[in-house]
């Protein structure tokens, strides 16, 4: 979602101040480096624990989504809300799921970087118009959302937050005498960009994913005959809920008492799947746009093997991110994996900030060095993806001062050197490292003796589907939805920031 207030980042590695006063600051990923999460949205239509159901949707797409969560439940006739800052078991109880008492329910997580990181801004969003709540939660990019904004302040529309999921309420709500079926296709045919998301009245659930199919959306089914909705289909494994079929790009599926109802109510055009959600955002044991993560990483890595021609001693992740296409490379290579590198498991929030003189302290507090199985050998690092830089140098460091005599790095997609619009959270490219330096200059910056990017080839053949089926353009920079010149303007200059 776009917040459209200038904002500065932080690289600090000091509490957000606009984390709300009492509020735990992450130190774990706050400057990793990497690209943050997305939203995670999860949705019950007929069940009588919907909210409990939804909790433990939402509790497996966690990843997607660190920075807060919230429920929306209705009972077909009373609609209740419960949202805050927070990781899903520190928003939510026994006692307030109790209260979300209902049969339809949807959910979300969300993770932002920079911007307003407040209880305002926390999803799902709900308004009621002449006596009808509605509820939304997104997971996406609108690449219009200025303009529309300003359109509808003009016609008197007050916002009351700063994200462009709010949007889609006003236009909502300005189209709902038509009916719902005919609101949801005006409201959609003004809209532009990335979007999976969930809408919710006090007896309807109405899933939309945009006609590109950018971000992930499935269908599933529990024995009661429920129906699921989530981003990932790891939501569905832990409710145990059938996994149906993917929402397909372009579809709106209406849920009511009536049962399942799947419109196209717009033109067909090329797919143009996210592949960084196989690259990094997804889970491994999720199934992505037909594709099972964990094989596809894993493909990656053997392919790097055969792009690569490089020996070492031994191969490593750094745990979690590139951990299976360091098995793959293993498998095709003959080199040994080791885990080079033990990560702490339980590192959570905290609010004791490390003192200046603790040098990398946000990687050693996660991830620390196997000294002994270092020190003189010649080790080779498996890495999902290179954004800032900032990761890889403080890594690569870590290894260096273990003993280590060299530090090769391969990276299992080619390098990220250009903005993205549709949700990813480097819209600017003096942001990314490829953007502004040539390969050996990233090598040198973080200090290695060799590095090697999988081709772009390479990493869609890893994905078994077509390379017209994918959005590529962080790599190559031919955007499958061109932004409104506002959004661009703005997203280039850092004044509109990318947040889950």
């Amino acid at each position: 979602m776009t917040v459209l207030k200038p904002h500065k980042p932080s690289h600090t590695g000091q509490p957000d101040k606009n984390h709300q006063a009492g509020k735990p600051a992450h130190i774990h990923e706050q400057d990793s480096g990497k690209p943050k999460h997305e939203c995670g949205i999860c949705g019950i239509f007929g069940h009588q624990d919907a909210a409990k159901l939804t909790y433990f949707g939402l509790y497996a797409l966690q990843h997607r989504g660190q920075e807060s969560a919230g429920i929306v439940a209705s009972d077909g006739q009373k609609v209740n809300i419960h949202k805050d800052m927070g990781l899903v078991p520190e928003v939510f109880s026994e006692d307030t799921l109790q209260k979300l008492s209902g049969h339809i329910t949807i959910g979300h997580v969300r993770y932002s970087t920079t911007g307003e990181s407040n209880i305002v801004n926390t999803q799902p969003f709900m308004v009621n118009y002449k006596g009808t709540p509605l509820a939304i939660a997104h997971n996406g990019n609108l690449v219009n959302s200025i303009d529309l904004r300003q359109d509808l302040e003009r016609k008197g529309s007050i916002f009351q937050t700063t994200m462009d999921s709010e949007i889609v309420l006003h236009l909502m709500a300005r189209a709902m005498d038509l009916g719902l079926e005919r609101a949801v296709k005006e409201t959609f045919d003004c809209i532009r960009g990335a979007y999976s998301l969930l809408l919710m009245t006090e007896d309807t659930m109405i899933a939309v994913r945009d006609p590109n199919g950018f971000r992930p959306l499935c269908l599933g089914k529990l024995d009661n005959g429920a129906h699921v909705v989530a981003s990932e289909t790891c939501a569905l494994d832990l409710i145990e809920a059938e996994y149906i079929r993917d929402v397909e790009p372009g579809e709106v599926l209406i849920i009511n008492e009536k049962g399942l109802e799947s419109i196209f109510p717009w033109s067909s055009r090329p797919s143009s799947f996210c592949i960084f959600e196989h690259v990094y955002f997804a889970r491994p044991d999720s199934d992505i746009f037909g594709i099972n993560v964990y094989s596809a990483r894993k493909r990656m890595g053997e392919i790097l093997a055969r792009e690569a021609k490089i020996d070492g001693d031994f191969i490593m992740p750094f745990p979690d991110s590139g951990n299976y296409a360091a098995i793959g490379f293993s498998r095709a290579s003959g080199i040994p994996l080791e885990m080079g590198m033990i990560r702490n498991h339980y590192v959570g929030r905290t609010f004791i900030q490390p003192t200046q003189s603790m040098r990398d302290f946000s990687v050693r507090v996660k991830l620390n060095p196997v000294r002994s199985l270092l020190k003189d050998k010649k080790v080779i690092i498996v890495e999902d993806s290179i954004i800032r830089g900032t990761t890889g140098q403080s890594r690569v460091r870590s290894l260096r001062n273990a003993g280590a005599r060299e530090v090769h790095m391969l990276v299992s997609c080619p390098p990220t050197c250009n903005p993205c619009y549709y949700g990813i959270d480097f819209p600017s490219n003096t942001e990314l490292i490829a953007g502004r330096e040539t390969l050996d200059g990233i090598r040198k910056y973080l200090d290695l003796d060799s590095l090697t990017y999988l081709s772009l080839e390479g990493l869609v053949e890893a994905t078994g589907l077509p390379k017209d089926s994918f959005c590529l353009a962080c790599y190559t920079g031919e955007y499958p939805v061109e932004p409104d010149r506002t959004f661009q303007k703005h997203a280039l200059s850092g004044s509109c920031a990318c947040v889950r």
